[in-house]
């Protein structure tokens, strides 16, 4: 079947995703979410490594595959190499995470490609950069978090260093590829010329530690963990109710002012102790303290509906399922439905950006692996004859 479109924003684009695991594949998702022909390029069944996320029939595949078509192709056969290099010439982005050396030794890196096919985004995501003194170290997320500073600042003092819960630095590392693809696309209409795009899961993490970084680079200051509390805004953070634990975020004077009324304690405003945000960061303890015995009083429920009634942020603290359960998180309709030849109905988790003229939606499921390689390859000129030999040559 022809490429269906998820959305008409990108859909004059074609992708080539070469990447597996899960950053580069991230990249190539949130591309074919908006609508590009993105095409999978995986090992043929026989010689393929550990390059599936739990499995193809698994949710984490299904999620992260969906509204791509799926080719394989053997790179380690001269005739697998010309395929490539035939499909780079029609396609508008190559997206690939092989290790910096692998892909010049194949002769498919940005400057083979580029010279078949000068408008090509060339797109690349490494563990730790293209270059430098760790770029062939194998990099992975949790690498990354270590390294980047994200370990330091996450989890409560005192306790050691702790990973963030989900895989932040590919996450984030996919999704910086897919904005710099975007970028350097709309940079050639323009100048009419592709370029080389690339980013690490290293350089992922050092950016998003953000106003933490910042801290140190004009002040001087080493951030450390602060737990469930925020470094430098007081009393932000996680507070125990009477039936549970809440999330409040107190920022700026006004807010204060609101907040000490709301809980009853107007004293707190004129306190030496609490007047200032500066008192506040010294006297941090005595005042989460104190925050914490007027909150034994209610439950969590009351509290939410007062502190948001007073323009106080305020939110319960939800698993999965019940953060699916949120009216609000219902109302914005994040959860689509596609049905797999395969598995049947699904229900997988769609982008966190609406475009109103031109929505992104899931089109197709994830596919198996190769299942539209003859489909694909005629597209660009091989005859059926031509796809028999190479079946049986093993190129794909």
């Amino acid at each position: 079947m022809p490429h269906q479109p998820a959305s008409q924003a990108l859909s004059r684009f074609r992708v080539i995703d070469l990447t597996q695991v899960r950053a580069g594949p991230t990249a190539a998702r949130q591309l074919a979410d908006w609508g590009a022909d993105v095409i999978q390029v995986q090992m043929p069944e026989h010689m393929r490594g550990d390059d599936t996320l739990g499995g193809q029939d698994g949710s984490d595949y299904q999620y992260t595959h969906r509204n791509k078509r799926s080719i394989t192709l053997n790179l380690k056969e001269p005739e697998g190499i010309e395929v490539l290099k035939k499909l780079a010439a029609k396609a508008d982005v190559i997206l690939e995470n092989f290790r910096p050396d692998v892909k010049s030794r194949l002769g498919i890196d940005y400057e083979a490609l580029s010279k078949i096919n000068p408008r090509l985004v060339y797109a690349s995501i490494s563990g730790f950069g293209q270059t430098g003194p760790y770029a062939t170290r194998p990099g992975f997320d949790q690498i990354a978090q270590g390294m980047g500073g994200l370990m330091s600042v996450t989890g409560a003092q005192g306790e050691g260093p702790m990973r963030v819960g989900i895989p932040i630095a590919d996450l984030c590392g996919g999704i910086f590829a897919a904005y710099g693809v975007t970028v350097a696309l709309l940079e050639r209409e323009q100048s009419g010329r592709g370029q080389w795009v690339h980013t690490s899961l290293l350089e992922a993490m050092i950016y998003m530690m953000d106003f933490q970084t910042s801290r140190w680079t004009i002040e001087g200051e080493v951030p450390t963990q602060a737990g469930n509390f925020h470094p430098t805004s007081i009393p932000t953070g996680v507070y125990k109710t009477k039936d549970g634990f809440i999330n409040i975020a107190v920022f700026g004077g006004k807010i204060w002012e609101r907040f000490c009324e709301a809980l009853g304690s107007p004293e707190w405003i004129t306190d030496d102790r609490s007047k200032s945000k500066s008192n506040r960061s010294v006297h941090r303890d005595w005042l989460n303290a104190e925050i914490e015995k007027k909150l034994a009083t209610e439950g969590s429920d009351h509290w939410i509906e007062k502190l948001n009634a007073a323009g106080v942020a305020c939110g319960r603290i939800n698993n999965v399922k019940e953060a699916f359960d949120e009216p609000q998180v219902k109302h914005l309709g994040m959860l689509k439905k596609v049905t797999s030849k395969w598995l049947g109905e699904q229900t997988l988790m769609g982008q966190p950006v609406t475009l109103e003229r031109t929505p992104s939606t899931i089109a197709r499921a994830a596919p198996r692996r190769g299942e539209h390689t003859e489909e694909i390859l005629a597209e660009i000129g091989f005859s059926p004859e031509d796809l028999s030999r190479m079946k049986t040559a093993g190129v794909y």
